[in-house]
Order: C-alpha cells, then sequence, then structure tokens
C-alpha cells in the first residue's frame, strides 16, 4: 500500500534511472496530454512530496502523478520485458537511453510548469519525509479539529503528508489508543511525542523492502492486516472496522485492550462525519 516511505521509494528509483538523462521517448497516454513531447529534454529531478511525486525536467515542466491504492512506476532495461500490466493499463512511458520508466494504471498525470507546482500540492501538511517537516506545525493542524476522529485527522494529508492506512494503525496502537478517540482527547504527553514517533517510523523504513514497525524478525507489524490474531504484547484478538466517510474502504486494526477509546459496534456503518476534510 502506497504511503509516505513507498512514495519515497518510487521518487529514489525514478531519480536513479532518469535523472541527468535525456528523454528519447515520451509517451504520456491521457487525453489532455496525448500530444505533449518531452523528448530532448534532461530530466533534472524526481521528489517526492507526501504522497505525490514530482519528475521535473528540462524547460521549465513537471510531470505530476499519484498512485493511489493501484499505481505503479516500473523501471525496466533496454531487453527487460515490461511486466507491470496489460498494455491498456500503461499511462505514462519515459524512456532514457538505457532505461524506460513505465507508469501503470496512474490515477493521476498531469504535466504543469515547474512554477506552478503548488497547484498540485500546495495543499499539503508538512512533509515526515521531505525538508519542509514541522512538528509544531503538524501539531497546529490537528488540533483545529479537536473533536475528530485521530485516524481521520493522521490520514488528512493537509494535516501533515505521508501517513496512509497502515501508518495510522500501527501510530494509534504505540500511542496506546484507538483511531476513534478525539484528537483532543489525546493525553498531552502523547500528542508531544505523535510527531517524533510517526516521522521515526517513516524515516526507519524508507530504505526496507519490507515495511516493519514491531523491530521484530517475526511479525512485521503490530496490529496493521493481523485481524484476528492475538495481540503481540497481549494476546487479545485483533480487531478490524471500516473508518472514515464510506467514500473508499479504510481498514482500521486495533487492540481493544492495549488501545483505550471509543471504538464502533461490531457491524456498525462507518461515520459520515468530516468528509470534506479527506484528501489524497
Amino acid at each position: 500500500m502506497p504511503e509516505g516511505d513507498t512514495i519515497w521509494q518510487a521518487a529514489k528509483r525514478l531519480h536513479d534511472a532518469l535523472a541527468g538523462k535525456v528523454l528519447t521517448r515520451s509517451d504520456l497516454r491521457v487525453p489532455k496530454y496525448a500530444t505533449a513531447d518531452l523528448t530532448g529534454r534532461t530530466v533534472l529531478d524526481v521528489t517526492a512530496r507526501g504522497k505525490h511525486l514530482l519528475t521535473r525536467v528540462e524547460g521549465g515542466l513537471t510531470l505530476h502523478s499519484h498512485l493511489r491504492m493501484d499505481g505503479a512506476w516500473k523501471i525496466y532495461a533496454n531487453d527487460q520485458r515490461w511486466t507491470g500490466g496489460p498494455a491498456h493499463q500503461i499511462r505514462a512511458i519515459l524512456g532514457v537511453h538505457d532505461r524506460n520508466a513505465v507508469g501503470y494504471r496512474l490515477p493521476v498525470l498531469e504535466l504543469l510548469r515547474t512554477a506552478d507546482e503548488q497547484q498540485a500540492v500546495g495543499h499539503l501538511g508538512p512533509d515526515l519525509l521531505g525538508p519542509d517537516w514541522d512538528a509544531e506545525r503538524a501539531l497546529a493542524n490537528l488540533a483545529e479539529a479537536p473533536d475528530r476522529p485521530l485516524g481521520e485527522a493522521l490520514l488528512d494529508q493537509r494535516n501533515l503528508a505521508g501517513v496512509g492506512n497502515v501508518y495510522k494503525s500501527e501510530l494509534c496502537f504505540l500511542l496506546g489508543v484507538t483511531p476513534w478517540l478525539a484528537v483532543g482527547a489525546l493525553p498531552a504527553d502523547r500528542t508531544a511525542k505523535l510527531p517524533a514517533l510517526a516521522k521515526k517510523l517513516l524515516e526507519a523504513n524508507r530504505d526496507r523492502p519490507i515495511r516493519n514497525t514491531t523491530g521484530r524478525r517475526g511479525p512485521d507489524l503490530f496490529v496493521y492486516g493481523r485481524a484476528p490474531r492475538p495481540c503481540l504484547r497481549c494476546g487479545t484478538p485483533i480487531r478490524v472496522a471500516d473508518q472514515g466517510d464510506g467514500s473508499r474502504e479504510r481498514p482500521t486494526y486495533w487492540c481493544p485492550t492495549c488501545q483505550t477509546g471509543p471504538a464502533p459496534a461490531p457491524g456498525s456503518p462507518p461515520t459520515h462525519r468530516f468528509r470534506s476534510r479527506t484528501l489524497p
């Protein structure tokens, strides 16, 4: 599941493959940009911004992409077979003399002026893996809606950028509260350590092929994806429920013993509060 760490990895792979090289192939397979041609331009860099990818090319242009749930960028040598999916799922091809970067199932793909990048990512809060990280600003953003469930607030990229469903569940477990606890009800000592803990988790995993929050060689995650297996700390069966407005699947995992706070009743429908604040 793409979150801040996996997008950071994708940006690094693309940067290593393309940066400093001249594009010999450019194929953007979305109607709006079908006639755009970037061949002959040098790729300057590829940067992650939260869950967004910014590929900057010579001439003041940026190719902005977002993977959401199913998108992927794959890198292939010239003699490699492309295996990321059927051809009709390809949305972008950027080729240099020795590599091809192929974008599959990209739900967001747009070409914009580099000077206008803020139109695509300006709404994002401080990036947990970016140079703009600001723990105080992230806490202030979260505090603006004290009645909002913590899990929903962590997913709102306007508060802090990079947390997805996995880190939401794992952070709440490590803080000892359920994702349905109101932001304003989080004890002050745990509120104070939330930004550093979130940053520590993403930084520890940005270079790992397999995400790990437990620090063990056994189970890699404390709660995410583990229902109804026993909690690694207390043995209570892990629970799972959807959280959010119902517009997309938000599976949320927690331990009812180790984490205090409200939780949905079994079989209850998802909440529709704060629907307008959920952004990719």
